[in-house]
């Protein structure tokens, strides 16, 4: 079995600010064969983006792009150029979505040129998006077009795969650590056996330790032992604390005096941004290793013909205000384990965007780096 020797002298450089704002990062604009059987020839997230249409006045539907355009990242030069602007606005690094069903791949293509060609040179980690793949892009959860399913074999198949990865001098890492994320830690059967096989096989290829981060979706008790994992990641919207049809100054709007959705905006879940925002900054803090994580927006409408979720009200004002408040707040557990989640660079059939939109230009790129040089933490 070839072992892995990570070159750490070559890594590219830290930034100058004591946090490491990571930004979430899609590979589903371009084309791939199994999106043209399962919804049409040329199928890309830009389908999904440019048929939305507003629901209600005032509802900023389609989010169209603006610098960037329609962009294909199959293209060298669209991948290079989302990397500037990033490190433009402060932005450390992509955490990759990573689609692996028992060896099978999915929209890798993005991802595995940036590895094989070494550019750009921008730092980068993975999180392995483990769920069913389903018709949830168009409300449809239940039809499961690639279904996951786990096993130890599958565990030492996936690590082996990811060790070219993790080598790579680019990779973000954590006391020479790489850092790798696990959307959906409780869908595994024995997830602890999991993370003791990968750490086990990663040491016997060369790689040395990992540094496990569990999304904190859906709760638990703070108890990261007990799942071998070293700390967990905010990941907002958090449906679990989302006040519910809580839409404040908009509630004449679309609320009848019985407290029910008038028609017919019963179909959507609405909430207001500035309300969500405000319980997240009162949030306790937690008792287990926890990054924090924000988000400049919320609105999959686009996917979803029904029973979508959409935020109302979010500015560029609004989400500079949290992620400064959560830089203030915000001190790292130690000189490296300093990452914020930003979700996302360019969800925009989810509306949570970092990439300049027609509406807003680059506003909320230019808040996240007014925040993250304004409210920096303090140094370790």
């Amino acid at each position: 079995m070839k072992r892995f020797t990570m070159n750490l002298e070559n890594k590219a450089p830290a930034s100058d600010s004591s946090l490491r704002a990571l930004a979430i990062y899609l590979p589903q604009f371009h084309p791939i064969p199994e999106n043209d059987a399962w919804w049409g020839k040329g199928f890309t997230e830009w389908t999904n983006v440019t048929k939305a249409r507003p629901r209600f006045p005032g509802h900023y539907q389609p989010q169209l792009p603006a610098d960037l355009g329609f962009y294909d990242l199959r293209l060298a030069e669209t991948r290079e150029q989302q990397a500037s602007m990033a490190r433009e606005y402060g932005i450390h690094g992509f955490v990759y979505y990573h689609y692996w069903f028992n060896g099978r791949r999915i929209l890798e293509r993005p991802f595995e040129e940036v590895l094989k060609s070494g550019q750009p040179d921008f730092p980068f980690c993975l999180c392995w998006a483990n769920e069913n793949w389903s018709r949830r892009w168009d409300g449809q959860e239940l039809d499961v077009l690639l279904r996951q399913t786990y096993s130890e074999d599958d565990d030492l198949n996936h690590i082996r795969y990811l060790a070219p990865m993790f080598a790579d001098p680019r990779y973000i890492r954590v006391d020479g650590k790489p850092v790798f994320i696990v959307y959906r830690m409780d869908l595994f059967p024995n997830i602890k056996r999991t993370t003791d096989i990968w750490r086990n096989e990663a040491h016997r290829l060369g790689i040395g330790d990992l540094y496990l981060i569990q999304v904190d979706r859906v709760g638990h008790d703070g108890d990261l032992t007990a799942t071998g994992f070293d700390a967990a990641m905010e990941f907002h919207p958090d449906y679990h604390h989302l006040p519910m049809r809580y839409v404040g100054k908009y509630k004449d709007r679309f609320f009848n005096k019985t407290g029910l959705y008038k028609p017919p905006y019963y179909k959507d879940n609405i909430y207001e941004y500035e309300k969500y925002i405000q319980n997240a900054m009162s949030k306790a803090q937690s008792k287990y290793k926890l990054f924090p994580g924000v988000t400049p927006d919320w609105d999959n409408s686009a996917r979803r013909k029904q029973d979508a979720t959409i935020f109302l009200g979010s500015t560029p004002e609004l989400y500079e205000n949290w992620l400064r408040d959560v830089v203030k707040k915000f001190k790292p557990y130690s000189k490296e384990e300093n990452f914020i989640f930003i979700n996302a660079w360019n969800e925009w059939a989810e509306g949570n965007h970092l990439e300049p939109c027609q509406k807003w230009g680059r506003q909320y790129l230019e808040a996240t780096l007014n925040a993250l040089n304004n409210g920096k933490s303090q140094d370790i």
